[in-house]
């Protein structure tokens, strides 16, 4: 299996709104990441490229609630299907289904986190082993 290193060039292809961030403070929101997310010959996410992917994707998450992004500003913070806009004073809204539980409301603050949630549904199933 194996585990996954931080490449920064790939991280900043995908996420190129982070390119003001520094490679040292996306390591450690790359570590920080793998909190989440096991990086470990035991991860539930056998495949190390979609495993490279889904930490990508909760790095992303955690530098937009750190405030990192374009210029050092973060993300906008909306996720969900834009319902009305305006033009003047610009306003929009938008709607999102309510989560149901504390670690998808922690995921669903940034598209990113939100993207994940989407992303690694099948890996939070329930899985019966039977007894061997």
């Amino acid at each position: 299996m194996g585990v996954v290193t931080f490449d920064p060039t790939a991280f900043l292809a995908r996420y190129p709104e982070f390119s003001t961030v520094s490679e040292a403070t996306l390591q450690l929101y790359f570590d920080e990441a793998t909190f989440y997310l096991d990086n470990t010959d035991k991860s539930l996410v056998s495949d190390v490229a979609q495993r490279a992917v889904l930490l990508n994707m909760i790095t992303a998450h955690i530098a937009a609630l750190n405030g990192s992004g374009v210029n050092g500003n973060g993300a906008s913070g909306m996720v969900g299907r834009i319902t009305s806009a305006s033009e003047g004073s610009v306003s929009v809204s938008v709607d999102y289904v309510a989560p149901t539980n504390g670690t998808q409301a922690y995921f669903q603050q940034t598209p990113y986190g939100a993207a994940y949630w989407a992303a690694s549904g099948r890996f939070r199933s329930m899985r019966y082993i039977g007894r061997q």
